[in-house]
């Protein structure tokens, strides 16, 4: 069986093995496939794990021996789904293998914002608790998280593990989702309608999937139902934000800081309005990437693989 694998580097920058896939074929890895490389890239393979590389119906009608795509993220809209379909091949994913590091990472951002942990680490580098009269001091007065509200938009796996750390800082959490589950409340833990979130929480942390109606859910209108000074937190979906009504709302004080790991193009673009705005944090969409969750992701991917072997294909999303 000949298995590519179009895309690898940023789930395996050579940190990890591919072992458990090749042990089942003929496996040929590239780090990276250009668009124009596709056609040729999986010429002849029966097997084709993607990440973010396109596999296009033309690439599906002109390659009738490709018997499974496996999709190595969770997302799928990079795969011509209805043209798999069509030829009977199942399409994989790998659903929930970095929930908690994408929570995790949410309050990564949290506390940077909260402590400024890397600028005082950096002034105590260039001398100034040195030479401090006091025994401490602080660039930017410290927020504790205690009492505040935090408000989550998307209340899937994510969305509850954010809550759930969010409890145990001693925060009240409002919670906005398609669909109230009442038993998933707790002393803490209560839903609320998106206007009542805007207008109570002190936090703001985006965890819902991008559609036609949440695009630009943060833009200015709902940006003036919110506290002034809010904190905003986006590991979801870049275009979850108006950017640039996002970047005028921090340059005015509207919204007190933004931590985001996503943006509308990735990678960021110099012209980015964010990039210039103050009290934005911004990381290289690197939440879903510690160790331990890419571990999994090749782990489920291998098992993906290993169940349509056996006919009992696994995570199948056409």
């Amino acid at each position: 069986m000949n298995i590519v694998i179009l895309d690898g580097f940023t789930a395996n920058p050579g940190d990890l093995s591919w072992d458990s896939i090749a042990v089942m074929g003929n496996l040929t890895v590239y780090d990276r496939t250009a668009p124009r490389d596709v056609m040729e890239r999986i010429r002849g393979a029966e097997v084709v794990y993607t990440n973010k590389t396109i596999i296009t119906r033309e690439h599906i009608e002109q390659n009738p021996q490709l018997k499974l795509i496996s999709v190595t993220a969770t997302g799928y809209n990079v795969v011509d789904l209805a043209a798999a379909r069509e030829r009977g091949i199942p399409v994989c994913n790998v659903p929930a293998y970095s929930t908690r590091d994408v929570a995790q990472m949410t309050f990564a951002l949290l506390l940077e914002i909260c402590h400024r942990v890397g600028h005082h680490s950096q002034t105590v580098r260039e001398g100034k608790w040195t030479s401090c009269p006091d025994f401490c001091y602080w660039d930017y007065a410290p927020m504790a998280l205690y009492g505040k509200t935090m408000g989550i938009v998307g209340f899937g796996q994510i969305g509850q593990a954010v809550a759930k750390l969010a409890e145990a800082f001693g925060m009240e959490v409002l919670v906005y989702s398609r669909t109230s589950r009442k038993e998933l409340e707790t002393e803490h833990i209560h839903f609320a309608d998106l206007d009542t979130l805007f207008q109570k929480a002190d936090v703001i942390s985006l965890h819902c999937p991008l559609t036609e109606k949440t695009q630009h859910l943060i833009r200015k209108e709902t940006i003036a139902k919110m506290k002034d000074g809010v904190i905003l937190l986006n590991t979801g979906r870049g275009p979850l934000l108006c950017e640039e009504d996002v970047a005028v709302a921090l340059h005015s004080g509207k919204i007190g800081a933004l931590g985001a790991d996503v943006v509308s193009k990735e990678p960021i673009e110099e012209q980015n309005p964010l990039l210039s705005a103050p009290n934005c944090f911004l990381t290289p969409h690197i939440a879903w990437a510690t160790v331990e969750a890419r571990q999994r992701l090749i782990a489920v991917s291998a098992e993906n693989l290993r169940q349509f072997i056996n006919g009992t294909p696994q995570n199948v999303v056409n």
